[in-house]
């Protein structure tokens, strides 16, 4: 009876995706417990690549049954089109279960989400308008529509009407818009998707605690990281729900207790899309050698990530806020050539040192990294597959920061495939 939850300590990006896939080979169940179709992951399988959304990386094991929690919001189109991406390419996903109770994104919700993002102009928040945000809104309001409500068109025909009449209303009078007509709703989500995904649709934390209660392995799986947190991320340039470890409770309906294991994925620097503080961000040849050799480019927008060095005042928050159980650092492969490394160890804030993360924003947009310096491996460590192999440079490292952080280092990766990682006894 226990869960293990896979966190990004970072603002996403860290290769979670990856190393889910690889937890996933000891679990039969994979549980995607909060966000939507903004964050995508990439898994690379003998060579193959596979770009996913909202479907749970443990999609790719027959013996695991993919779960999309109620904390997720949930776009059916988007939803509907990866499934098929998938079942072309030979990986079933006839065991994909959805809870009726995550939220639907509906076409009024991106609208708004991009209309919304244009009017704050120079203060815009990076969202990548997928209508996210909007629709967490409606289910803060009590106003949104759910899965389940797809398997019932008076309930569903109701509930869009009166949601329609706010929203309409904000279209044409705000931002004089045209109106969002019900009917073109209905024909495309009950019409088209509701058939297709009704199979689909399940109670989730039934299906999840009868896994828990027969003594089988869970894996929670979260999207974005911990500094897009609503709650602890740099708000408000943020994601509009909780990525942190705490937020796979609620998002998949389940109590603390049945969670022993907290893994931080973390990349061996750092990157981030979109607005928002970023101390040790790079802006030389450095950061540019750190996109180009780590293709550092959005899995959904094709966005630019903006890089810079790991900051271990982030990481030692991250693993406050998420109890973190162990650590994976990613894409240790893509310092190869460096002569050197940099880590920032503490902030400089108008003279005063901080070790630990600025609880106030005006601070932590002040905050100057001090670095702490280290000579690169400069040779190929993507064919390496013991941890014994590693260059001194580099054990060095990853010992530097297990001893910053206080928490130990896992697995390792040192390369884009499912196999290039190396796992490190506790």
């Amino acid at each position: 009876m226990s869960a293990t939850v896979v966190v990004g300590t970072q603002w996403g990006d860290e290769g979670k995706g990856k190393f889910t896939d690889l937890i996933a080979a000891e679990m039969s169940m994979v549980v995607r417990y909060q966000g939507g179709h903004n964050a995508g992951h990439t898994l690379v399988v003998n060579g193959e690549s596979f770009a996913l959304q909202l479907i749970p990386s443990g999609v790719l094991y027959p013996h695991v049954l993919p779960l999309i929690g109620n904390g997720v919001v949930v776009d059916p189109r988007v939803l509907l089109t990866e499934m098929d991406m998938l079942n072309s390419r030979g990986v079933s996903t006839d065991r994909l279960r959805v809870s009726g109770n995550a939220h639907l994104i509906l076409p009024y919700h991106q609208e708004l989400d991009a209309l919304h993002e244009r009017h704050l102009g120079k203060n815009k928040i990076g969202t990548t308008k997928r209508g996210i945000g909007p629709a967490y809104a409606d289910r803060a309001m009590r106003v949104g529509l759910r899965v389940q409500d797809l398997l019932d068109e008076d309930i569903f025909e109701k509930k869009l009407n009166a949601a329609l009449e706010h929203h309409n209303m904000v279209l044409t009078r705000v931002f004089n818009r045209l109106p969002i007509e019900a009917s073109k709703i209905m024909d495309e989500y009950l019409g088209e998707c509701a058939p297709r995904l009704a199979p689909h649709i399940a109670d989730s934390v039934s299906l999840i605690h009868e896994e828990l209660e027969a003594g089988r392995q869970v894996l929670l799986e979260g999207a974005q990281a911990t500094f897009l947190d609503l709650d602890h991320g740099t708000y408000p340039f943020v994601t509009s729900s909780n990525p942190i470890a705490g937020g796979a409770c609620p998002g998949a309906g389940i109590g603390p207790r049945h969670i022993d294991r907290v893994i931080g994925i973390a990349k061996a620097y750092v990157t981030r899309v979109g607005a928002g503080p970023f101390p040790t961000e790079l802006f030389d040849d450095t950061g540019d050698f750190l996109v180009d050799v780590g293709h550092e480019y959005g899995t959904n927008t094709g966005r630019r990530r903006r890089p810079g060095w790991l900051d271990l005042v982030m990481l030692r928050f991250a693993s406050r806020v998420n109890s973190l159980s162990e650590l994976a650092i990613t894409k240790l492969d893509v310092f190869d050539q460096l002569e050197t490394i940099k880590v920032c160890v503490a902030y400089d804030v108008d003279g005063e040192r901080h070790e630990q993360l600025p609880y106030h924003q005006s601070l932590l947009h002040r905050a100057t990294p001090i670095y702490q310096e280290f000579p690169g491996w400069q040779c190929d460590i993507t064919g390496i597959t013991e941890r014994s192999d590693l260059p001194a440079e580099a054990e060095t490292y990853l010992a530097f920061i297990e001893e910053q952080v206080g928490v130990p280092i896992g697995m390792v990766g040192v390369g884009p495939g499912r196999q290039q990682v190396l796992h490190f006894s506790s």
